[in-house]
């Protein structure tokens, strides 16, 4: 999916996610995170993020997380959302999203 703009989603409210977007010059994905559980979770919730971009074929990202402490179900959903918002998507198709955790 092609970036058009920066964007985010979520929060820094306990148990969420702030997930932000910007444009990388270079083809790859780097994620930058500030958690609470970093040294608990932090790998696994940079492979989360990882895994959602990949699924969605975006490729060439920055992606700044403020983790809170959000369940894999919200890091994946505020991801979606963020990258959709930088796509000028208007809608989700949350189906095929879910289809991914069947």
């Amino acid at each position: 999916m092609e970036m058009k703009q920066n964007a985010s989603a979520g929060t820094t409210e306990s148990s969420d996610i702030l997930i932000t977007l910007t444009q990388n010059e270079v083809n790859e994905i780097q994620i930058e995170l500030d958690s609470s559980v970093e040294k608990q979770f932090g790998r696994q919730i940079r492979a989360k993020i990882q895994e959602t971009l990949e699924k969605l074929a975006v490729t060439n990202v920055k992606v700044q997380a403020v983790d809170k402490g959000a369940l894999d179900c919200t890091i994946e959903a505020r991801t979606v959302a963020a990258v959709y918002r930088a796509a000028g998507k208007e809608t989700i198709d949350w189906q095929v999203i879910q289809s991914w955790n069947d």
